[in-house]
């Protein structure tokens, strides 16, 4: 699969302020850039420094008055899409020590809330049929509604709405499976498909040794997924982060499929 990537972000600023972009895809062993270019209204050079786990990169910018971004990319992906149902668990207690701190609670996804649901909705499922036991049922209770939730959002709001976006998708499926003893944490990527256009959040669930992809909201399959950054929650894989008032003029997500 190969994507072409085209973002273009303009923001009315309040003055001068510094901004940590994180919008260029990552550079992965199943991900390969093949080109990309990132131009930036900043009045010094950018300063990049590497993404969460040492996946991706941010950007550190600074503008005044407005700010301006444009971003292309062609990436490659060659992920195979294994079933999840198909992967073991791994007990908390064998698991690398990189992935301990995605059992855990954060801002956006509070397992610990989910714990009485899991041992009374799925309690004979571990591991992998488990992951995808809580993908269809992430993806067949909620309704995805534009503007249905803010930036302050969490999983249990979502959970008790019942309504999101793919962020809240991403949040309610990532707690879940924490509370299953699944480590979990949330992606940005680029997809074709999505709708409306825009950056897209899904989950990734580490079993078996490796960490695996899943979109609750059934728009993209990790075959078609441009991974940008990974983290905790919504916190840690923001596209942009303003330090100062922003105002919107213009944002657009364009991704196609290429013809190879």
């Amino acid at each position: 699969m190969r994507l072409k990537i085209d973002v273009v972000l303009d923001y009315d600023l309040d003055g001068a302020a510094d901004t940590l972009l994180l919008v260029e895809a990552a550079g992965m062993p199943d991900q390969i850039i093949v080109s990309q270019d990132l131009w930036v209204s900043s009045l010094e050079p950018l300063r990049a420094t590497v993404g969460s786990e040492g996946v991706g990169q941010r950007c550190w910018a600074y503008a005044e008055n407005r700010l301006k971004v444009n971003y292309t990319a062609t990436v490659e992906i060659d992920r195979p899409d294994v079933p999840l149902a198909s992967l073991a668990e791994t007990p908390p207690r064998m698991l690398p020590a990189e992935t301990v701190n995605y059992l855990l609670p954060s801002r956006y996804c509070e397992s610990d809330q989910f714990e009485g649901f899991l041992a009374q909705e799925f309690p004979n499922l571990r591991g992998g049929p488990l992951a995808a036991a809580l993908l269809d049922w992430v993806g067949g209770h909620l309704t995805y509604q534009s503007g249905s939730s803010t930036g302050v959002t969490t999983a249990l709001m979502t959970f008790a709405n019942r309504h999101g976006v793919c962020r809240d998708y991403a949040h309610l499926l990532v707690a879940l499976a924490r509370a299953g003893g699944i480590p979990a944490r949330c992606v940005s990527a680029y997809a074709p498909g999505v709708d409306p256009p825009d950056f897209h959040a899904v989950a990734q669930f580490w079993l078996e040794g490796a960490w695996r992809l899943a979109d609750a909201t059934g728009m993209a399959k990790p075959g078609e997924l441009a991974v940008v950054a990974v983290g905790h929650d919504a916190t840690d894989i923001a596209f942009m982060t303003t330090f100062g008032a922003a105002i919107l003029n213009e944002q657009t997500v364009t991704v196609t499929r290429e013809i190879v």
